[in-house]
Parts: C-alpha cells; structure tokens; sequence
C-alpha cells in the first residue's frame, strides 16, 4: 500500500496500467484525481491525470504508458508534454461544448482502462471522427501558443511572414507559428499509431481506421491554420497611423470547435480502396453518387451507435434523465433528446443570489432569493 506523499507524487502525472491494457494520451487533459491504488496483488494501478507540470515533464515521458513513438518525440523536448495535455483538455472541453445538447454528449469516463470517451472509440463513425480531428487541432494550437510564449526551446515565432512585402503596412510582433505547432500534432497523432498487424483492414485497429484518423487529424489541423487572424497596430504622431505592424495570430480555439461540429454534420461515409500493386489503399466514397471528399472534411466508416439507450459495453449512458427544453425544436429538445420516450417535469424551489450591488470600495453585496424553476426531464 503507497503512502499519502506517494499518492500525490503519482497524481500529478497520469498512469493507468491493468492487466497490461495500454490507456491513451487523452487521460492527459482530465482533472488531477487519484481514483486508485496499487492491489495487493501489485497488477492495478489507476491515477487520475492532470495538465502535466514542468516538474513531472521528464519523468512523465517515461512513466506515461503512450506508445515508443510518443515516448522518443516527448523525450527529445520534455516540456512539450505541458503542452499536449493543455491540448488533450482543450480538446475534451470544446467537444463537450459543442455537444453539450446533443444524444452523445461526449461525456468521459476517467476510471475506462483503455479510452477516456469510451467504447464509442471502437465503432468509426462520425463521433469518433470529430474526437480524433479536435484532438489534433488541441494540440496544433497548444503547442504554437507554446512557441510564442516561449516555453519550448525548438520554435519560437513565425518568420516566414516576413518574407512577403505587402504595401500599406509591414510584418512585425511575433506571429504565431502554425506550421510548426501543425508539424508536431502530426507527428504525434502518426506515433501513436500501432502497425497494421496479421493484414487488419477493418475495425478500429485496422488499416481503414487508420486511414480514417489520418484524414480526420489532418482536417482539425486545418481548421485551426486556416482561420488565423492577422491583427494590426498603428504606430505615429497623435494616432496618425503612418506605420501599420501587423502579425498572424491563432483565432479563439471556439471557432475552430464550431467549424468542426458542423463538418461532423456533414461528414462523408467512405470506404477502403484497395488497388493492389505497390498503389497504397485510399478511402473512397461509399457509393458512387457521393463526391471525394476534400482533405478539411471529416470522414466516417460506420455508423453510429444508438445513444439513446444506456450500453455498457460501449460506455454510453443513454439519454434518460438529460434535461431537455420543452420549447426547442433543436437537438435540445424534449422531442429529439428523449428519443420519442417522453418526459417528466418538474418544480424545484432554489436559492440563488440575486439584487447584487457594488459596495464602493471594493466589493459586491447580494440577497438571497428563493425562487421556483421548472425543469423537463427525459424518461
């Protein structure tokens, strides 16, 4: 049996290791908790994860059970590994945004051995498709904003703008350097891939799925890269603006969530073209009347499970019990949420602060008001 101070020395980083299951690097981006201790058979242990912090950083290269590809590419720079589980958060809090309304609400479950989101994780489809593209864009855009801030010795800013000569203003600042945040989301959503064995074509570890990530990966890097702002500033006597220094910068992570939920909408079904010869496989369209889709469109498989009752084996809780709004004809609504089930309402008295006033200097004073709030609850 550890100790406390053992205990909360494992904490800061993530290891889950269980009758030798291999977990990933989503646990990253949890929230910091122990939710178990070693056995006393010495074959179970399961710590929650965290953002990892400078002082972890290098011991947690070798401690966290990611793949060898993934251990030598954090290995080489250890304080990216900050940055990877600002990205795994990222990532896991703007799916959960995103869908927060819908029948998949991309909930995770911190104690699954081998995928925070579950055994929705193992089916192709369309959910899986969006995890895997907001995740590498997470970490495109944490490891760029990494670069500009300095804390990684291998980038800093974007001097390649430089080189273009526009006319009415001129490069300056510190543009944030996309290509090498988009370079590195590659290389390790690439590592932690594990060869095709035995010729797999399909399932989630097959040469299909494969395919599917890697294209779905790369449209969540190009989200991000394609709505980099430029932001200007003017500089001269009494506001004239006789010079403008103007600089790219990444966009709110928010807009680049949006512009995948809505491509996750539209996805296209595709399927493995294998052509034989020394010609790799591609995914193609499923059926002829479908276009090829583009590299920043998202693709899928199979379809997708049935989120409206509770799986156990897939890890989906089902809809019952989800609040719901009875005016909405959206996915928010009663109608759609519950499945055709129905639902329960419900009256609930709450306390709420209410009347606040600002209480010259400097603080800010409330009533408490009881108050009755209506809720509609799927069966």
């Amino acid at each position: 049996m550890r100790g406390p101070t053992s205990l909360l020395l494992l904490a800061s980083v993530f290891v889950v290791w269980q009758n030798g299951a291999r977990a990933n690097w989503w646990y990253l981006g949890l929230e910091p908790r122990v939710v178990g201790i070693e056995g006393s058979a010495g074959n179970t242990v399961v710590v929650g994860a965290g953002v990892v912090g400078p002082a972890s950083a290098e011991r947690g290269c070798k401690s966290l059970h990611l793949t060898p590809k993934q251990q030598a590419i954090c290995s080489r720079s250890p304080p990216v590994l900050q940055a990877v589980s600002a990205g795994a958060r990222l990532a896991i809090e703007e799916c959960q945004y995103q869908f927060r309304s819908s029948r998949w609400n991309c909930s995770v479950n911190p104690d699954n051995s081998h995928n925070v989101f579950g055994g929705v994780m193992l089916v192709n489809s369309r959910e899986a498709a969006f995890v895997y593209a907001i995740s590498a864009a997470g970490v495109a855009y944490s490891v760029t904003k990494a670069c500009s801030r300095g804390e990684l010795t291998d980038c800093s800013c974007d001097n390649r703008v430089r080189s273009r000569k526009p006319k009415n203003w001129e490069w300056g600042g510190c543009s944030e350097d996309i290509h090498f945040g988009e370079k590195f989301s590659r290389e390790w959503s690439d590592g932690g891939e594990e060869p095709v064995k035995d010729g797999i074509v399909h399932g989630p570890r097959g040469l299909a799925g494969q395919l599917m990530r890697k294209h779905d990966s790369e449209a969540g890097r190009r989200a991000v890269r394609s709505r980099m702002e430029r932001v200007c500033k003017c500089h001269g006597m009494s506001g004239s603006c006789s010079t403008r220094v103007c600089w790219r910068r990444l966009p709110p992570f928010r807009k680049a969530g949006a512009a995948l939920a809505s491509l996750h909408e539209g996805a296209a079904l595709v399927r493995l073209s294998q052509r034989g010869g020394k010609r790799p496989a591609r995914l193609r369209p499923a059926r002829p009347d479908l276009k090829r889709p583009n590299k920043t469109e998202l693709v899928y498989l199979e379809d997708s499970p049935d989120f409206c009752e509770s799986n156990l084996t897939l890890g989906i809780p089902g809809t019952r019990g989800r609040l719901c709004n009875r005016t909405s004809f959206g996915l928010d609504g009663c109608r759609l949420l519950c499945c055709g089930r129905g639902y329960q309402t419900r009256i609930r008295n709450v306390t709420e602060k209410c009347k606040c006033d600002f209480v010259w200097c400097c603080s800010v004073k409330c009533q408490l008001c009881r108050q009755t709030r209506e809720e509609h609850v799927c069966n």
